[in-house]
Parts: C-alpha cells; sequence; structure tokens
C-alpha cells in the first residue's frame, strides 16, 4: 500500500519520485488539494499554460472512457519535453485506466488526480494505493503546526511580525480551507505592509468575518440564547459546505468582542457608544441580538465562553471528522447556558 502519512508527504512534495508518477490527491480540504496540484504540475512540466504540456481531463468523461487516460499518458510530445496530466475526479470511477497504467512504465508523463473524500473502499483510492508507480495523499484541515507554519511563511515573505494576541486570533480564525486561509494572510499581510508587525486591529479588520458567509444567524442565536435557531442555522450551514471551523471562529471574535464590552460596561461607558463605534461592520439588524447578549452574558460569564471554545477549536482540528459534532456541542452549549443571565 503507497498511501503517504506526515513527514513522508512533505518528502515527496519537496522531492517528488519520478518512479511514482501517478499521485492522488484527495481529502476535505479541497483547497489543499488545489495547492498541492497547481505544485505538483508547476514541478512536473516547462510551461503550464501549454495545452500540450498540461492536459486536463475530467473524472466523469474519463470514465465513459478510462482507456483514454492510458492514451495520454503514453503520448510522445511531437516536441519533445515533458507532459503531465490533470484530472479532476467526480462521481464516476475511472479506476481501471489507473489499473492499467500501473502494470506499464509511465515515462516523463506526470499524472495528478483531484478528489474530494474518499472511503478506503472506494475503487479510485484502492486503485492508486496498490498500483506501485503510484501514490494516495489525503488533505485534511490544517492542524494548529500547520497553520503556524503557514502564518509565519506568509509573514516572512512580507517582512511582518505578530503580536501574540494578533497570532492567537488569527489562529482561531483559519484552518477550514488551505487556500482560503493563504488567501486571507496575503490580504492582511497587504494590509499592513511597510509597519513591521500585525497587530490584533488588523486582524480584526481584514480578515473575513462572519457576515461574509452567512454565519451571523447561529453565533447571534447562541449568545442571544436560542438553541432552536442555532440548530436550524448550523444544519443549513453544514449543507452549504461551510467547515465548522469558521463557525467557531466566528464565535470567537463574538466572544471576545462582547468580553470587552461588557468591561467597559461595566466602567460606565454607554451602550449606545459600544454599538456605533466599536463593533467591526455590525449591521443594524444585529443590533437587537448584541444587546441581548450583553444582557446575557457578564464579563466572567464570557471569558469561560472564550476558553470553551479554544477548547473546541483545538479539539477540532485534532479530531476532523468529529468537527461538526464539537461545534454545534459547543454553540449549543452556549445558547443554553445564556438563558441563565449574570
Amino acid at each position: 500500500m503507497v498511501a503517504l502519512r506526515g513527514k513522508e508527504i512533505d518528502a515527496f512534495l519537496a522531492r517528488p519520485d519520478a518512479g511514482r508518477p501517478i499521485v492522488l490527491l484527495y481529502g476535505p480540504d479541497a483547497g489543499l488539494v488545489r495547492e498541492r496540484a497547481d505544485a505538483l504540475l508547476a514541478d512536473a512540466v516547462d510551461d503550464p499554460n501549454d495545452p500540450f504540456s498540461l492536459v486536463k481531463l475530467d473524472g466523469d468523461e474519463l470514465a465513459a472512457e478510462p482507456s483514454r487516460l492510458v492514451d495520454e499518458a503514453m503520448t510522445v510530445p511531437l516536441f519533445g519535453g515533458r507532459r503531465a496530466i490533470r484530472v479532476r475526479a467526480g462521481s464516476r470511477s475511472f479506476a481501471g485506466g489507473v489499473d492499467t497504467l500501473a502494470e506499464m512504465t509511465v515515462k516523463d508523463c506526470r499524472i495528478v488526480i483531484e478528489a474530494g473524500e474518499l472511503r478506503p473502499e472506494s475503487p479510485l483510492r484502492k486503485a492508486c494505493e496498490r498500483a506501485k508507480n503510484a501514490v494516495a495523499i489525503a488533505c485534511y484541515p490544517d492542524t494548529e503546526r500547520d497553520l503556524t507554519k503557514l502564518i509565519d511563511d506568509e509573514l516572512k515573505v512580507a517582512s511582518l511580525r505578530i503580536s501574540p494576541d494578533a497570532r492567537a486570533t488569527l489562529m482561531a480564525s483559519l484552518g477550514g480551507d488551505r487556500q482560503a486561509s493563504r488567501n486571507e494572510l496575503r490580504k492582511l499581510t497587504l494590509f499592513a505592509h511597510g509597519r513591521g508587525e500585525v497587530t490584533l486591529d488588523d486582524v480584526m479588520a481584514v480578515v473575513a468575518d462572519a457576515s461574509e458567509l452567512k454565519l451571523d444567524p447561529i453565533v447571534d442565536g447562541a449568545f442571544a440564547g436560542k438553541p432552536e435557531l442555532v440548530e436550524s442555522e448550523f444544519a443549513k450551514a453544514m449543507v452549504a459546505g461551510t467547515y465548522p471551523g469558521v463557525i467557531i471562529s466566528a464565535a470567537q471574535r463574538q466572544a471576545a468582542w462582547l468580553h470587552k464590552s461588557a468591561l467597559a460596561l461595566a466602567d460606565g461607558t454607554p451602550l449606545s457608544s459600544l454599538l456605533e463605534g466599536g463593533y467591526p461592520r455590525l449591521h443594524f439588524s444585529r443590533k437587537g441580538a448584541v444587546e441581548t447578549a450583553l444582557r446575557n452574558f457578564s464579563a466572567p460569564r464570557l471569558a469561560t465562553v472564550i476558553e470553551q471554545l479554544a477548547t473546541s477549536a483545538f479539539d477540532m482540528r485534532k479530531q476532523p471528522a468529529l468537527a461538526a459534532a464539537i461545534a454545534q456541542r459547543a454553540l449549543l452549549s452556549i445558547a443554553v447556558n445564556a438563558r441563565r443571565r449574570g
């Protein structure tokens, strides 16, 4: 079985084995699948924009004629040079083409197959794992270690540092999709360009917030003490394919602002001043929910909620298969406890 794990993946991606020209990339992190596929293909051909060097195939169309994969892989370029084939797998199997290629010697051609989540018994996954000239690489959401490296790499390129509180908030805001995480980081480094250090205000101002992903009803429902709303809206988000970690990140940002506001209220700051000037991009339709949340939670209780959400975010990275259940349980817990007040 040739299914790479951990450091084996990093080593293979850094120096792809010419004896294993067939590479299957699969898993729930579509952004990571694309990023790794792009890197492997860029390394395999001289010009990725040349249609004679890089052939793109649709998996469902290929399923009707799996032999086409063999024909393309064995084609010798008219003008020489290296070739690559990019296959985007769909719902139909073309594993027969992989099985045939597994018995042949493929020269100067890399075949990169991109797929979503595949069960161990999937014909495509089984074909790639048993073929001696293929590798299967799973692409799961970034762990805390992965995110730390990703952040450090992007900041290093931009010659930026980051404050500890900004890093903590940023870590909680990323992780569902590698490409989305990288896009957010590049947007952030561009925003902070020339200032030397990324601050918490920079992260709060730039990194995608809950309203952009239509997650406000879930988060507002939790802090307003509406578990039924949380449950129904959370289910919609899951059907839409939203990564649960994005929802928890939105809840963490909300909890942090509510805690800061609760402390300000205790010091005598008028609520109207907080709502008008303090919350990033607060739509008028959300003010009622925020007022309810501030009545429901005291600063000490919000500090407990912040710890609870941080624990949930950590647990989700350790157990990605249970991410949805962990996130929903945390949000429902907040909603139920909100009714206690105080």
